[in-house]
């Protein structure tokens, strides 16, 4: 994941998780997955590079989307990477998140890495 804008999904469901990272690598991006919040720490905290942006789902098993970002906005190596939180159910985000729901639309969350890398 050298030389290319790194983007990290955060998200359990594999077809979405390919779907994604598909998407993403077709675009340039060097892409980090992983499948719950404690992963998705483990894999920030050891990427060469810090992440453009991460996209987070919030219903995960072991370490959910809300203790992750708590987690990386307290952590100041990463508090001002980017969050989008893609989610069925948008009132159970953080407040003053940009939020996408599902099924996410490519061209809007193409646009908003864009934005953000």
């Amino acid at each position: 994941m050298t030389g290319a804008k790194t983007v990290v999904v955060v998200e359990d469901e594999l077809e979405i998780c390919e779907t994604l990272k598909d998407v993403l690598e077709d675009e340039g991006y060097a892409v980090g997955i992983a499948n719950n919040g404690r992963d998705a720490l483990k894999l920030i905290r050891r990427l060469p590079v810090k992440p453009c942006i991460v996209l987070l789902d919030l219903c995960m098993p072991i370490m959910d989307g809300n203790e992750f970002y708590r987690e990386m906005k307290s952590d100041p190596l990463f508090e001002d990477v980017p969050i989008v939180i893609t989610t069925s159910d948008p009132s159970r985000a953080p407040a003053g998140v940009f939020i996408m729901r599902k099924p996410v639309k490519l061209d809007l969350l193409l646009d908003t890495v864009r934005k953000c890398c």
